[in-house]
C-alpha cells in the first residue's frame, strides 16, 4: 500500500466534492454572511449524509464484488456517473452566482441545510451506487477486501479536505470569491471528474 496510492484516493474525494452544486454552494452562501464555522458546518451535515451513503453501499455490495459481472457493471456505470457529472459541472459553471446578506443562521441550522439537501437529492444514491461502488471494485479485485477501510477511509478525507478548504475561502480568502473564481473552480473539477470517468469506463471495457 504505497503513499501514491493512498494519495490518488484522497485525490478522488477531494474531486468528488468540488463541483460546485446546490451543497458547495448552501457553503459559499453561509460562509460570506456568516463565516468559517457556518460554512464548515454546511459541509459536515451533508459529510455525514454521504458517509450514509458510502456505508450503504459498502455493507450491501461488498460481498457481491468478486462477481465478474458486477465489477463490470461498477466500473462502466461509475464510468457513466463521473463523465455526466463532469460535463454538468462545466455547462452550469456560467451560471454560478453569488448573493450577499447580513443575516446569522444558526450553526444548526446550517448542519440541517447541509445534510437534507445532500440526503434528500436523488441523485446522490446513484452517485455514490456508481463512484463508490467502483472504487470498491477495484480495490478488492487488486488489493482484496481488507484495504476496503482504509481506502474508502481515504476518499472522506478528501470530503474532509474540501470542506475545510471552501470554508477557509468564505472567510481568510475571500478577496478570491468572485464569480470568475467559482467558474474556474467548477470546470476544473469537472474536468477532472471526466477524466476519473474515462478511466472507470476502460477499466470497465476492458473486463468485458
Amino acid at each position: 500500500m504505497s503513499i501514491r496510492i493512498l494519495a490518488g484516493y484522497i485525490i478522488l474525494g477531494f474531486t468528488l466534492a468540488a463541483p460546485i452544486g446546490p451543497v458547495n454552494s448552501a457553503r459559499l452562501d453561509k460562509g460570506i454572511k456568516n463565516g468559517f464555522w457556518h460554512a464548515w458546518i454546511v459541509g459536515v451535515g451533508a459529510m455525514i449524509a454521504d458517509g450514509i451513503f458510502m456505508l450503504m453501499v459498502y455493507l450491501g455490495m461488498v460481498q457481491f464484488l468478486g462477481i465478474p459481472i458486477v465489477q463490470i457493471f461498477l466500473w462502466l456505470f461509475g464510468g457513466f456517473i463521473l463523465i455526466y457529472s463532469g460535463f454538468e459541472s462545466i455547462k452550469n459553471a456560467n451560471t454560478i452566482t453569488l448573493t450577499y446578506s447580513r443575516k446569522k443562521d444558526s450553526l444548526f441550522k446550517c448542519f440541517l441545510t447541509g445534510f437534507f439537501m445532500s440526503i434528500t437529492s436523488p441523485l446522490s444514491i446513484l452517485f455514490w451506487l456508481g463512484i463508490y461502488g467502483s472504487v470498491l471494485a477495484k480495490t478488492a479485485q487488486t488489493n482484496g477486501t481488507e484495504s476496503l477501510l482504509i481506502y474508502s477511509s481515504m476518499i472522506f478525507l478528501g470530503l474532509i479536505f474540501w470542506d475545510i478548504f471552501v470554508a477557509a475561502l468564505t472567510t481568510g480568502f475571500r478577496r478570491l470569491l468572485n464569480v470568475k473564481t467559482l467558474i474556474s473552480i467548477s470546470i476544473i473539477s469537472g474536468m477532472s471528474l471526466i477524466i476519473f470517468g474515462v478511466y472507470f469506463g476502460y477499466q470497465g471495457i476492458q473486463a468485458l
